[in-house]
């Protein structure tokens, strides 16, 4: 099983989606982290299940539409070790709206 490892700026990434979802009045915010949360712990038994992004790095969509996510992250197999680099809505990544 990989380790998963957050980088310190995944908490400033928390805490702007926590700021977020309470500035528009999201009922039970911090369930929406937990969420996150339960599906960045799948890469530790799945760490290649995220697609495939730019240099060796992956991303594991969480959600979708309102509720969607984007980690970035990379997996480095030699060590087995889940790097999760940064958390975004997937409209603040980039992702249409639809």
């Amino acid at each position: 099983m990989a380790r998963i490892e957050l980088a310190p700026e995944v908490g400033e990434d928390f805490d702007r989606i926590l700021n977020h979802l309470w500035q528009h009045e999201v009922t039970n915010p911090t369930a929406r982290i937990r969420e996150i949360i339960a599906a960045i712990d799948v890469l530790a038994t799945s760490p290649l299940i995220g697609r495939p992004a730019r240099n060796d790095k992956r991303e594991l969509v969480i959600g979708k539409r309102s509720h969607g996510y984007v980690a970035l992250y990379r997996y480095v197999a030699e060590v087995d070790v889940v790097f999760i680099l940064a958390v975004r809505s997937q409209r603040e990544a980039g992702f249409a709206s639809h």
